[in-house]
């Protein structure tokens, strides 16, 4: 299993599927493992995170680590936590942010992929593109109700969740009971998950 997870990650890598497309060329940022037991579906890698290869390595990763009550060690150990976004490069910019993901990238990466993680007990579906792509017809018709139905989902192991972006800091403020009720939660569960990486 774990060669298998090695092959399709360095297949990921490799992939130049969607190079014409890429305004700064193709580089597939993501981490797993064949032990993960988080996994974390994204939207798409932004600029900063293009530029340096690492995941998550921005503002909003900073904000996702708080919201998950761990540190940057544990968040990049991929034996522990694997990040695998709907679009693994960076799409470009448009006029109100970056561009969605890639919409080529998640049909034909996610299912040889996912079903590898086999020890995955948890994973969170980080944004509206990801809602969209996990959740299919269990999503609900906005992100915010989508998010307030956490309980619901989270009985079949996912959590939907917001973008950690400075951008959604409204959102945030707006909405009480994700900081109030949601993430205690969440950090409750991740903690308990990785402790038992700890122990196995």
């Amino acid at each position: 299993m774990v060669n298998r997870v090695d092959k399709t990650l360095a297949d990921i890598r490799a992939c130049r599927l969607c190079e014409a497309h890429l305004p700064l060329g193709p580089r597939p940022v993501l981490q797993a493992s064949a032990t993960s037991r988080l996994l974390i579906v994204s939207q798409a890698p932004g600029r900063k995170v293009h530029l340096s290869g690492v995941p998550f390595d921005d503002v909003s990763g900073e904000r996702l680590r708080e919201w998950l009550g761990i540190d940057r060690d544990t968040f990049y150990d991929a034996g522990r936590v694997a990040i695998v976004p709907m679009g693994f490069c960076f799409p470009g910019s448009g006029r109100s942010g970056d561009l969605p993901p890639r919409p080529e990238c998640a049909p034909t990466w996610h299912p040889p992929l996912l079903p590898l993680l086999t020890q995955v007990r948890l994973t969170l579906v980080i944004g509206q593109y990801a809602q969209v792509g996990m959740l299919g017809t269990a999503r609900a018709a906005s992100l915010t109700d989508t998010v307030r139905a956490w309980r619901t989902h989270l009985a079949h192991g996912l959590l939907p969740l917001p973008h950690p972006s400075p951008r959604n800091r409204p959102w945030v403020m707006h909405n009480p009971w994700f900081e109030q009720e949601l993430l205690p939660v969440l950090r409750e569960r991740v903690s308990l998950l990785l402790r038992d990486v700890d122990a196995d």
